[in-house]
């Protein structure tokens, strides 16, 4: 009998651990098929162009609590995100970002690049068969027709049978256009000049909507044409230099780079509206259109998702003008931040709480001024491609005896003419190699590789790997060059990007908003995994060329 007690007390506690364990289960998937359902109405891609994460926590004193710090409070900061190719430039950086894969992949292998088969320079949104639409000119001849993969925008059009909407604004027309994709409904980019328009072209549309119509006829943009000043007391500016330096370019007509910009008096001087683009009104302007297509398209007024893609390009012309470590700089991104703030309460408003998902990156970073960091000891400098230009042409005369075996040099990389290498009976590899080991000594040359390596080596590691993925075998060179550390080829006033190191690649990714978790970590993220990772929000495909994986640790 004792025996018998002693098995069924087993027998019980067995079923009551099991049917525990079944409820358990049972709880959470229940709660995943729940969570599985509810998508948001509208997901916001926010790409802040030239943007290093290190502006996040350096002026992060001067914030308020409702743009970049609600995203940090709120959301989930991925600290150590980096763009895992070269060049870092904004249309590689931009397609990147929506499409989840690398140049190698979308085809976006600089902004400018040679194109072996036309013989000439491309621009990467450029498009001769389609028109302008919002201007007589030729600034709306774009489109998305060079990028070989497709955006998370496209694949959430396809999901949804082409109900959710996709909208791309930014300044610039490639920060408007990739992003948003070759099926979006409409992309917008802002023509200054002596216009102040914002545009489209025939690819999405014959005409503008009364929206943008509408807005373009109240000309909001003249607004900004007023005295630029700091938000704050500059004073309290400590988290940069000296507003007055000798390492920022400022604007014609004005003796020194320092506040205030009166732009209503420098404007003919520098380019009529396109002076607007070097300001913090810029994202200003920006946002103000971006809430008139909010409404304009009703988004996130249904159960199809949409997707707002906005890119905020003034941050890139500043810091092109002014330099990292610029009281312009951090005024600019002070501004930002207020301007995010309205951003988010609109889409409150509007959307609805917890009904929107918002990501925040960056395109690339940039360098400090070389000049400044010279000036504090730190090596860095200047190339002179006169120089190299004059080793390079002795170097092929007395090797060759012609010039004509090399077809363009642009974007560090030597294109060769295939054609007149046959036609002289040299091997292509065996001259790579020789174009490797002759520039590897010049000046200010770090690393040389030739496209036989890329082709044939498989890098994981370092800046070799980075090279391999902005490698795309049609359209890069045959010849690729690295430049040393911190060495730009540019101005010695201002700064600029493009290379694999840390200044460049290292940027912002913060998520907040419907189905997002609270948290950050320090695991290394990469600019692929955005898209995978909104993919999966969705529940959508992830893009057709996606080489990201979703960070399932950011989605609640």
């Amino acid at each position: 009998m004792k025996k018998y007690l002693t098995l069924i007390l087993v027998f019980t506690m067995f079923t009551s651990c099991g049917s525990q364990e079944i409820v358990s289960t049972s709880n959470v998937n229940t709660q995943d098929q729940s969570n599985s359902n509810l998508k948001p109405k509208l997901v916001v891609g926010i790409v802040v162009d030239q943007m290093r994460y290190d502006y996040l926590t350096r002026f992060e004193s001067k914030f308020g609590e409702g743009g970049f710090k609600r995203m940090m409070r709120e959301g989930f900061n991925c600290k150590n995100n980096h763009f895992n190719y070269v060049p870092t430039y904004t249309g590689p950086g931009h397609a990147s970002v929506y499409t989840g894969t690398t140049p190698k992949y979308h085809g976006i292998i600089s902004n400018n690049w040679y194109d072996k088969d036309l013989k000439t320079s491309v621009y990467c949104a450029q498009d001769d068969n389609v028109s302008s639409v919002g201007t007589e000119g030729n600034a709306g001849k774009m489109s998305p027709h060079r990028m070989l993969t497709i955006s998370f925008a496209d694949e959430n059009r396809l999901f949804t049978q082409m109900r959710g909407k996709t909208i791309g604004i930014a300044i610039k027309d490639r920060g408007a256009i990739l992003p948003a994709g070759h099926t979006a409904n409409a992309a917008y980019w802002f023509h200054g000049m002596d216009e102040g328009m914002w545009i489209t072209s025939t690819f999405y549309r014959e005409d503008l909507p009364e929206w943008v119509k509408t807005f373009n006829a109240s000309r909001s943009v003249d607004s900004y044409f007023k005295v630029w000043d700091t938000f704050m007391p500059i004073e309290s500016y400590t988290e940069s230099g000296n507003d007055l330096n000798d390492f920022e370019r400022g604007f014609t007509g004005k003796s020194t780079a320092t506040f205030p910009y009166d732009l209503a008096s420098l404007k003919s001087e520098n380019g009529g509206y396109d002076i607007l683009k070097t300001t913090a009104y810029g994202n200003s302007m920006t946002l103000d259109f971006a809430l008139a297509a909010l409404k304009g398209e009703a988004l996130g007024q249904d159960n199809d998702t949409d997707v707002l893609a906005v890119s905020f390009s003034s941050t890139d012309y500043v810091g092109h003008n002014f330099g990292v470590n610029s009281k312009e700089v951090e005024d600019t991104y002070i501004r930002l931040d207020r301007d995010l703030e309205t951003l988010f309460n609109t889409l409150d408003d509007y959307v609805g709480k917890g009904e929107y998902t918002v990501f925040l990156t960056a395109d690339h970073g940039a360098v400090n001024v070389p000049a400044y960091l010279e000036s504090v000891n730190i090596p860095a400098g200047y190339l002179d491609y006169n120089d190299r230009k004059e080793q390079f042409t002795k170097f092929l005369l007395d090797t060759y005896g012609t010039l004509d075996i090399v077809e363009n040099v642009s974007n560090n990389q030597v294109f060769l003419n295939k054609a007149k290498l046959k036609e002289l009976g040299l091997d292509l590899h065996e001259v790579e190699q020789a174009f490797v080991d002759e520039q590897i000594s010049y000046k200010n040359i770090a690393k040389v590789y030739t496209a036989t390596t890329m082709n044939s080596t498989n890098f994981t590691t370092g800046i070799e790997a980075l090279l391999q993925n902005g490698f795309n075998q049609k359209r890069s060179g045959d010849v690729i060059v690295v430049d040393d550390i911190a060495h730009i080829a540019y101005s010695r006033k201002g700064s600029t990007h493009g290379s694999g190191l840390n200044y460049d690649t290292h940027v912002p990714l913060l998520f907040f908003g419907a189905g997002i978790k609270h948290g950050e970590t320090f695991e290394k993220t990469v600019i692929p995994d955005i898209a995978p990772t909104i993919s999966a929000l969705l529940g959508i495909s992830f893009p057709n060329g996606a080489t990201g994986q979703p960070l399932g640790f950011v989605i609640d």
